[in-house]
């Protein structure tokens, strides 16, 4: 059995509300164990036998749909990949502050020639990599929400559907799904 975390984009940060009660029974009534959910804002972690991610992220979706009438992207990441997004962050020893250390999750790695043509809004000292199907962010004069260069900037400029999760929330997951 396989362990995955599932990121829920845009739950219980705007409009779109889901209880995580809710989330882990239609989690489990999908046939995976040991489902855990970690904050409000759209994140479990579950064992599964299923091992296609894309199938795992459409059977959630779909569940949501029809169970909740929510419609909202979900992205699936193996514990193994989280594992090594937690250990692989090129900011994390240069900023002694995680709330100014993000990582967006991509629903699909974007074109080099996004990827070339990704900037940060004028006037903004946002460091960025991407590495994949996720972009590491440090924001150095301040924090993301008072920041331009949001979730929304990046799904615009990359063309792929993203979930941005703090940095406690990353190491977290990654701890829950080992």
């Amino acid at each position: 059995m396989t362990r995955w975390v599932a990121l829920l984009r845009g739950v219980n940060v705007g409009g779109v509300r889901v209880g995580m009660a809710d989330l882990r029974r239609l989690v489990t009534g999908l046939g995976h164990k040991d489902v855990r959910t970690y904050l409000r804002s759209g994140n479990v972690v579950f064992g599964s036998a299923v091992r296609d991610p894309g199938a795992l992220a459409r059977g959630i979706e779909r569940a949501l749909a029809d169970e909740l009438d929510v419609t909202v992207p979900v992205l699936v990441r193996s514990a193994h990949e989280m594992t090594t997004i937690a250990g692989g962050n090129p900011y994390a020893d240069r900023e002694a502050d995680p709330t100014r250390l993000l990582v967006a999750f991509l629903a699909t790695a974007p074109e080099a020639s996004a990827v070339a043509g990704l900037a940060a809004p004028a006037g903004e000292t946002v460091a960025f990599t991407v590495t994949g199907r996720e972009v590491f962010l440090h924001y150095q004069d301040g924090g993301y929400g008072r920041s331009k260069f949001t979730n929304a900037h990046l799904e615009k400029r990359l063309g792929v559907v993203a979930t941005t999760r703090n940095w406690r929330s990353v190491r977290a997951l990654a701890e829950l799904a080992a």
